[in-house]
């Protein structure tokens, strides 16, 4: 990353506006996250809807990845899961569909069209959702005996429903927006936004734990008392060292790349000669960057989601399977997980497969050996002791394979490393409520977003400050 450049192209007209729509974007996004679904009073729905998320780890890992929308009831509460579901879907139809792919392959017209049919399979699935927010929450509501929420007309379903996926549907516009400036995956970057603004209440809970000196305070080698609490400190040292450790290691695996060299054959065309160089192809570890994980996480959500939605009808025919689902696909909590039952294993393994499912997947979306081949094949280049066209296809699609394969399992582990934390605080240091699996799939997110954000601005600023190098 080169920072002086970086920094030099600040002073550009173009780049100045272009980081300025995307900060501007992101402030519009998290006033909408406070703005309430037009349901009930919203101080009274807001203490509710507040007691509801923080009674469950699948409420609270929700209102991470929506930004505190969730807890606000905002109108942005379906968040971007329709769409990123909608993108799975086309990708996989894309994939399946041979019609589709050629659509694809027609460069960009063709992903414009499915690029529109995403947007479409979108709405339907933000109405859906949107539906089934306000029927757990009014189900959930009546369960606890509270008047905050009474039985909503039709009007007011009509009014509640509508907002909520012209929420879900204006969020997908302003990614697309931030796109558009060429500094990072609208999608992603919101993402990114909605963890970060939640960094200070997290902090905030371990400051508070850490302070309170009720069960002894912190004896430094007897020579004088410091006023936190002993196990919270060097629990939230090793939590420190461990993230530092995770922080490292995710940037140099996220940077690591496999370089192939590229030979142009020397070509004479009159008196002018061409060709006779080389270049390389730079293929990254992990081609697929942080989606596969933002993938994984929407998906591992929709199993206890449908299950509080089945909980949530009060059929006793669908309550044991609710039960299950809500169990099995949420994080396990440490003070119950004692190794002895599989179903505390069953999210943790989940989740690592689908992590290397979606890197396989996105990374054939993103890196397509057939093209890059025949491409080079048109321009005269080839890879040393490898024969231009199939055989060039096939070597580079055994790269990438071998490269995914060791860059999804890392990358998984990665993921699931904080429930290991969790399991081991609390076994060996009575420490519960750390929400470490929630914050250790944001900070992978974070981590992630944050370096191809920082990558795609370097080659911006590249771009921009180009005639200062010609000079």
């Amino acid at each position: 990353m080169n920072w002086k450049t970086i920094f030099k192209s600040l002073k550009n007209r173009d780049m100045q506006k272009r980081l300025l729509i995307v900060l501007g974007i992101i402030i519009v996004y998290r006033l909408l996250a406070h703005i309430p679904v037009p349901l009930a009073e919203p101080t009274q729905l807001k203490e509710v809807v507040n007691s509801v998320v923080s009674g469950t780890d699948f409420g609270g890992f929700l209102n991470l990845l929506s930004g505190g929308a969730l807890a606000s009831f905002s109108i942005v509460l379906v968040g971007l899961t329709p769409f990123i579901t909608a993108s799975v879907i086309t990708q996989l139809l894309t994939k399946a569909i041979p019609p589709l792919e050629e659509l694809h392959k027609d460069g960009e017209s063709g992903r414009r069209k499915i690029n529109q049919w995403t947007r479409m399979i979108t709405v339907p699935l933000a109405i859906v959702q949107s539906i089934a927010y306000i029927f757990i929450l009014r189900q959930t509501v009546l369960a606890s005996n509270s008047t905050a929420l009474g039985d909503p007309t039709a009007i007011e379903w009509i009014v509640a429903v509508g907002a909520m996926s012209a929420g879900a549907i204006l969020l997908m516009w302003l990614g697309e927006l931030i796109t558009e400036q060429g500094i990072g995956n609208g999608i992603s970057l919101l993402i990114f936004a909605g963890i970060i603004s939640q960094l200070p209440s997290i902090l905030s809970t371990f400051g508070t734990s850490l302070f309170n000196t009720s069960s002894g305070s912190l004896h430094v080698f007897n020579w004088f008392t410091l006023p936190v609490n002993p196990t919270m400190f060097w629990s939230i040292l090793a939590i420190l060292l461990v993230s530092l450790f995770l922080l490292y290691f995710l940037v140099k695996i996220n940077e690591a790349q496999r370089v192939v060299t590229i030979n142009y054959a020397k070509r004479v065309q009159g008196n002018s000669s061409y060709g006779g160089i080389k270049s390389i192809l730079p293929i990254k570890l992990i081609a697929a960057g942080v989606i596969p994980v933002i993938f994984a996480v929407a998906f591992l959500s929709l199993p206890a989601f449908i299950g509080q939605i089945l909980k949530a009808t009060g059929n006793e025919a669908y309550a044991v399977l609710a039960n299950n689902l809500i169990t099995w696909f949420q994080a396990p909590n440490p003070g119950n997980f004692t190794g002895t039952s599989l179903e505390a294993f069953i999210y943790p393994i989940v989740y690592f497969v689908l992590v290397i499912f979606f890197t396989y997947f996105y990374t054939g979306i993103v890196f397509n050996a057939s093209e890059i081949a025949e491409n080079l094949q048109k321009q005269g280049g080839f890879i040393e002791g490898v024969r231009p066209g199939k055989q060039t296809e096939k070597y580079l699609t055994t790269t990438v394979n071998r490269l995914i394969l060791f860059g999804s399992v890392v990358l998984g582990l990665i993921a699931v490393t904080p429930f290991a934390a969790e399991y081991l605080l609390y076994h060996f240091a009575g420490i519960t409520n750390t929400n470490l699996s929630i914050g250790g799939t944001g900070l992978l997110i974070v981590v992630s977003v944050g370096l191809e954000t920082l990558r795609q601005i370097n080659s911006r600023a590249l771009m921009v400050t180009y005639d200062d190098y010609d000079r």
